[in-house]
């Protein structure tokens, strides 16, 4: 049998990293990035971090619609008695916080964990309401399973959550072992709440990607913390932070961005692959760390201003402006997060927007398969006996 030499069709052209490339259709949400826009569902995100709870959108999120009074209490009270961990868990944290490098690493096995000990099954193999129960049970642990391992690793004791407080507030006292204040708790939840969907982003794609192979809900979600770990997804707002001690004093902010802009290199916190315009996010955020006030907010604002108007001279025509970890990473550290949990934080709320996308790939059972363009030595080439 003869095989032929001739090279097959290449597959279709497609940009590097997908850039814009439409890969299903989503109920969701979307972002709309020359306009500086994004919704959930058919709500404004911004809107609704100014005027709901976390609890009313990850009920959104789930259900496809705002609850009544009654469902809120009732989704808050089921989603509370889920953030417990199992025994078995609980016990092996320490272990896992020993061995990782940080809560977000230590997150990918504890998740793991929870979800053998769970029984979570393949979602090819269970009904969508099993699918939304497994959904739902992880994406409650996640915030106890971060701030226990953060805790493990400082040499401090987990705090159990407590179902009496909302997610937000419940988050902050498991972290710190001290009920927060509803000030700071508000902002945090405004903040979680900007971050729960944006688009096919990487570690969105990546659950979905799995879930269309029919994993379980914990695998997805796994998958997806892999994602966001990679600095340039989710390891940003600290980095942002780390920009501002750089500069240290006004009178270093213009020299210091002409260098770095000159020299080509990033500034952390500015500039996103979506938006064309302001960063919705960005300018809510800022409006949550003017209400706090203090030198580190105007300083913040500041830096903003210049790197803005030095772009516009040395680099005309290019429009680059705040992007959301820039004033989330202020605002955390106003609200006293330590900066290695700015990334878990993230984690903690765009887990129930992986969900929700896990659980709109499971009801297609389609799996995502794309194709690569090879470019190698042109096959088949006779393979030489060995010298």
């Amino acid at each position: 049998m003869s095989i032929s030499t001739a090279v097959a069709p290449a597959p279709a052209q497609a940009p590097r990293g997908l850039a814009g490339v439409v890969v299903t259709e989503t109920a969701l949400g979307d972002v709309r990035g020359t306009e500086g826009f994004y919704h959930y569902r058919q709500y404004s995100a911004v809107e609704l971090a100014e005027a709901r709870t976390f609890e009313d959108v990850w009920y959104l999120m789930v259900h496809g619609e705002l609850p009544s009074l009654a469902e809120r209490e009732a989704f808050t009270s089921r989603t509370a008695a889920l953030r417990t961990l199992p025994d078995e868990v609980r016990e092996a944290l320490p272990a896992i916080a020993r061995a990782g490098s940080g809560p977000l690493a230590g997150l990918r096995t504890a998740l793991s964990l929870f979800g053998a000990s769970a029984g979570f099954r393949p979602v090819y193999d269970i009904t969508p309401g099993q699918r939304a129960d497994d959904a739902l049970a992880a994406c409650a642990v996640v915030p106890t399973l971060l701030t226990a391992l953060y805790r493990i690793g400082q040499g401090l004791a987990p705090v159990a959550p407590r179902a009496d407080l909302p997610h937000a507030a419940n988050y902050l006292y498991m972290l710190t072992g001290s009920e927060p204040d509803p000030v700071r708790a508000r902002a945090v939840e405004q903040y979680l709440i900007s971050t729960i969907d944006h688009g096919f982003n990487a570690s969105t794609f990546t659950s979905r990607v799995i879930a269309s192979t029919g994993a379980d809900v914990a695998a997805c979600l796994v998958g997806a913390v892999g994602a966001l770990s990679g600095p340039l997804h989710g390891g940003a707002p600290s980095r942002a932070l780390d920009t501002l001690d750089a500069i240290a004093t006004p009178d270093r902010i213009d020299p210091w961005i002409r260098e770095r802009v000159l020299a080509g290199d990033r500034i952390m916190g500015f500039g996103h692959p979506v938006y064309r315009t302001e960063d919705p996010r960005s300018r809510m955020l800022r409006g949550i760390a003017r209400q706090f006030g203090g030198p580190v907010v105007d300083f913040a604002v500041q830096v903003e201003s210049r790197v803005e108007a030095i772009l516009a001279e040395l680099k005309p025509g290019r429009e680059l402006h705040t992007n959301v970890e820039f004033y989330a990473g202020v605002v955390m550290e106003l609200c006293g997060l330590p900066r290695e949990m700015f990334t878990p934080t993230f984690c903690a709320a765009r887990v129930v927007g992986w969900s929700a996308n896990i659980l709109e790939q499971a009801a297609d059972s389609k799996i995502i398969r794309p194709a690569a363009r090879y470019v190698g030595p042109v096959p088949p080439e006779a393979v030489p006996t060995a010298a």
